[in-house]
């Protein structure tokens, strides 16, 4: 399939909220640096670079961006490459941030914050993005505890004014629950894939059910998680890719919006050609026979369901 004049209008759109975006989206993670994410010596990537991908993204009709302000390398930060290449923001451009458990100047992962210490995590999305109120926070949870007092912590703040919308990442359906008991939640961001994480499909279709976005993360790195992709893949999910003129990538991409229309991709890349690619995934088609047997790769016949891991 081509690629260069697809835009992400052709995935279609959803409602986060108020605020409608195109499914397909970008992630800012692999922004800051080149080859492994989130670790502390991690490669700075040029700083054009992110900057001109950044700016092709909106051009090709992006207006879902979600980012963190523990993405981070040495010399560059995910929030900070999104003021300086999008501000002022357009009007339609959705950021979504998530907070929960913050690294140091040195990257190394520090303990989950505490209710008190969200507010100071909101404030710093707010001075790196240079905005007054955060679109979309997503509460990033790790583990199976219970997530009360601190979502309703952001809740407060969705109060006070300084969030739009609240969202919950790497978390358990309990939490979903949990969370919509305190206030609204407009998606449901977990490690997601075609063949990760099929225990997450009843899940999904419960997030669908209730209105609630959800957000795939790692869709196309599987495995590879914030080391991205192999180089390698499924001799089926090449095949169903030759037969459309696609790469696998793009592939992985239409399968997981084809799972529901609440779901919203958000792969990333710092590569201008793989941006332009994973735009165009949004277009690609797929047929019933060809996702029953991208469905049975996801999920072969005898496989038994496993507990969610951490994203």
């Amino acid at each position: 399939m081509t690629s260069e004049t697809i835009t992400a209008a052709a995935s279609g759109t959803w409602k986060l909220g108020d605020l409608t975006v195109n499914r397909i989206g970008f992630g800012a993670m692999r922004l800051p640096q080149t080859g492994k994410a989130l670790v502390a010596d991690a490669v700075p990537r040029d700083r054009d670079q992110a900057i001109s991908v950044l700016r092709r993204a909106v051009e090709l009709g992006v207006n879902h961006i979600d980012t963190a302000a523990f993405y981070f390398s040495p010399l560059r930060s995910a929030n900070e490459l999104i003021n300086r290449a999008l501000a002022p923001y357009p009007d339609d451009l959705v950021i979504t941030t998530k907070v929960g458990q913050p690294r140091d100047p040195s990257g190394a992962w520090l303990p989950h914050a505490t209710p008190e210490q969200l507010r100071g995590l909101v404030e710093e999305n707010l001075r790196q993005l240079g905005r007054d109120r955060l679109d979309v926070v997503n509460l990033r949870v790790v583990g199976t505890d219970s997530i009360a007092e601190r979502f309703s912590a952001l809740a407060e703040l969705r109060e006070a004014g300084l969030i739009r919308h609240l969202g919950i990442s790497n978390v358990h359906p309990h939490h979903l629950a949990e969370a919509r008991a305190i206030a609204p939640v407009v998606c449901v961001q977990n490690m997601y894939g075609l063949g990760v994480r099929a225990d997450q499909d009843a899940f999904v279709r419960t997030c669908g059910e209730q209105g609630v976005a959800f957000v795939p993360f790692y869709a196309i790195a599987a495995s590879g998680r914030q080391a991205g992709a192999s180089d390698g893949d499924h001799p089926q999910v090449l095949a169903i890719a030759r037969a459309h003129g696609a790469g696998p990538a793009q592939v992985r991409i239409a399968w997981t919006l084809h799972r529901g229309p609440h779901m919203l991709a958000i792969p990333g890349t710092g590569d201008p050609d793989h941006l332009a690619a994973n735009v165009a995934a949004g277009a690609l088609r797929l047929s019933e026979e060809e996702l029953a047997l991208l469905d049975s790769i996801h999920q072969p016949p005898g496989t038994g369901m496993t507990a969610p891991a951490d994203g």
